[in-house]
């Protein structure tokens, strides 16, 4: 080329989650059957969507206004409702005006970054989800700035190393959290909020709160939103629609700015992203429509409630069965529908196995682990073995060796058969 055209964060485009199907399919077309443990699809894995949701879904595509372009912001009664639905619960108030609809939250997190001023870094949760840490480090042109999540304490974040990490380097701008975070399930406990709300008064930061399974909790510990305790923080809360309906394929996200006049550069930042948007004309109408219909439904509180319930479930038979295993950390999630396996500390190896009964795959693997991180070398080897497809932490861009597989399974007999076959080859792999 006349000119070097590759973007200077082009290497940090990485997504394990959906990259991992390439190998996966490699394997099915060899004769492995494959149990896709890798992506948090639930229609994928055979989850239903209520009739009355398609129901209200079947009547809003009934009105021709469905078909049309939505205001660059969103259609204004599903910003309306979303406003009355945050304001008189004494949180930080918000206006119809401060919501901005996208394609889903993918979209969201690729303008959010993008526009974001070249030297200006938000730090994220480390295992990080890689959507958000690509797009970050993609805008950056650098590796994503992260704090870590610790195993040993449910995967509360550190904040020593977060306040650490935000003192000694000055292009921090902002502190990004997940809640319930995705891989781990952690929820945030209200005193760790007020505390990270805390470090990013003292060092003038904004927040982004990514709370697409805020819907999705089952834990001890309520879910808080962000917006309940900002208090004057610069604030911007994500929420979508593909989760807890589910409808992943409306493509249907948005984002909650409080305290957009605290700070004129936010404001400003602000925006930016609304300018963006508005390039783009505006996001989907249909799923914009519909929303009102579906969360002012009382039924919508029972869907939830029976969701969460059979994620419990998943999660409480997992633990059981995953908790006193040696060679690794295996904390029980209390949100979303995400399971995350630490292996103990120098306990991985280049040189462990598992049985290929098949000669051609067992050459196939022995050639595609070679230069992979160890985790990732496990989970070949394991799906080659067993046909479980899952995710290595390496892909969260994180330190820590492990894997994450998914509670949407909806035969119980099935899920345990998969945990347990996940046990049984972590057993034969460490011991080979």
């Amino acid at each position: 080329m006349r000119n070097n055209i590759i973007h200077a964060g082009a290497d940090e485009l990485t997504y394990e989650i959906r990259e991992i199907v390439e190998f996966g399919e490699k394997l099915r077309a060899m004769g492995v059957p494959i149990v896709w443990e890798n992506i948090g699809d639930p229609v994928a894995k055979g989850h239903l969507v209520p009739e009355w949701i398609k129901d209200a879904v079947r009547e809003t595509v009934a009105d021709d206004k469905s078909f049309g372009y939505s205001p660059t912001k969103g259609v204004l009664e599903a910003r309306e409702f979303i406003s009355k639905m945050r304001n008189g619960t004494g949180a930080v108030p918000i206006a119809s005006d401060d919501i901005l609809f996208f394609n889903g939250l993918g979209d969201a997190i690729s303008i959010i970054y993008t526009y974001l001023n070249r030297g200006a870094r938000v730090i994220g949760p480390n295992p990080a989800y890689p959507t958000h840490s690509s797009a970050e480090a993609a805008h950056a042109g650098l590796h994503h700035l992260s704090y870590n999540l610790n195993p040993h304490r449910n995967w509360l974040p550190d904040l020593d190393d977060l306040r650490n990490k935000v003192k000694y380097n000055p292009s921090i701008s902002g502190i990004l959290i997940i809640n319930p975070d995705n891989p781990t399930g952690m929820v945030y406990p209200k005193k760790v909020l007020e505390e990270i709300i805390a470090i990013a008064n003292e060092y003038d930061l904004f927040l982004i709160s990514d709370e697409i399974y805020a819907n999705i909790v089952y834990g001890d510990a309520p879910m808080v939103s962000l917006y309940e305790v900002a208090g004057n923080v610069p604030t911007i809360v994500m929420r979508g629609l593909s989760k807890e309906i589910p409808w992943p394929g409306s493509r249907c996200g948005w984002i909650e700015v409080y305290n957009r006049e605290r700070d004129p550069v936010f404001a400003r930042y602000v925006k930016t992203l609304v300018d963006a948007k508005m390039l783009e004309v505006c996001s989907t109408t249909l799923p914009q429509r519909v929303l009102p219909k579906i969360f002012s439904d009382t039924r919508y509180h029972d869907h939830l409630r029976n969701q969460s319930l059979q994620y419990k479930h998943r999660a409480d038979a997992a633990y059981a069965i995953l908790r006193d295993m040696p060679g690794v950390l295996a904390p029980k999630p209390a949100g979303a529908f995400y399971y995350s396996v630490v292996f103990d500390d120098c306990i991985l190896s280049n040189r462990q196995t598992l049985a290929i009964a098949d000669k051609k795959i067992a050459l196939f693997i022995e050639g595609a682990v070679a230069g992979l991180p160890l985790d990732k070398r496990f989970v070949y080897y394991l799906m080659a073995s067993s046909g479980i497809c899952v995710v290595p932490l390496s892909g969260f861009n994180s330190e820590l060796a492990g894997f994450r597989f998914t509670l949407l399974e909806p035969d119980d007999a099935i899920f345990e058969h998969t945990v347990r076959t996940l046990m049984e080859k972590i057993k034969e792999y460490l011991h080979s």
